[in-house]
């Protein structure tokens, strides 16, 4: 009878042991899912920029009177940034802002890097 309770508790040490590591496992495999949906969230982010700055400059391409292929344009979590290496006037440049603003997904227009006349 000693052995079969030596056994028993034997076999519940092992089993709790067991279940102890699956349970540790299962936490632990989680943890990549977390990590893939930050992930997930920065690439959704990064694909909307790209998609606004592309708009962006799609639209200022084909505005009469803005020298479209003059102006960079970078976006980062929404803020747009419009810059050039040319002079434009103070109108194209309200211009290059107005455009920008409209295009959805901006939240902000930065045109300090916009040389004027």
């Amino acid at each position: 009878m000693k052995k079969f309770a030596i056994a028993a508790a034997t076999a519940t040490a092992l089993t709790l042991t067991l279940a102890n590591a699956a349970f540790a496992q299962q936490s632990a495999a989680q943890a990549p899912m977390t990590v893939a949906a930050g992930e997930m969230d920065k690439a959704t982010d990064a694909t909307k920029d790209t998609w606004i700055t592309t708009k962006v400059k799609a639209d200022l391409m084909t505005e009469k009177g803005i020298p479209g292929s003059d102006i960079t344009v970078e976006t980062n979590k929404g803020v747009v940034s419009l810059s050039s290496d040319v002079a434009l006037s103070s109108s194209q440049k309200e211009t290059a802002i107005t455009i920008t603003k409209k295009i959805d997904g901006v939240k902000a227009v930065s045109a300090d890097g916009l040389k004027t006349n």
